[in-house]
């Protein structure tokens, strides 16, 4: 299948479900090419992720991360890139 590169933007509404979060990023590490994390002071946090992986690899990420309680997530992905 071929790949795609594109973004995911994760808030992060309930602190508590932060270390399922994580465990579910460093399941799908192999498509996490960058990881930025934002702290809010109203008590939210944002991460933003780039990644490289099919869309089925990102849609299992996207996926599972949406299935959390406390945290919502958005993806874009681009055609036609170019893999290495």
């Amino acid at each position: 299948m071929e790949k795609r590169i594109g973004t995911a933007i994760i808030l992060i509404e309930n602190r508590e479900s932060v270390q399922e979060m994580n465990a579910v990023l460093t399941d799908h590490a192999e498509i996490i090419i960058g990881r930025q994390g934002l702290p809010r002071s109203n008590g939210q946090s944002i991460i933003s992720l780039v990644l490289d992986g099919t869309t089925d690899q990102i849609s299992s990420l996207t996926g599972h991360l949406g299935r959390i309680r406390g945290i919502q997530v958005k993806s874009v992905l681009l055609k036609n890139y170019k893999n290495e």
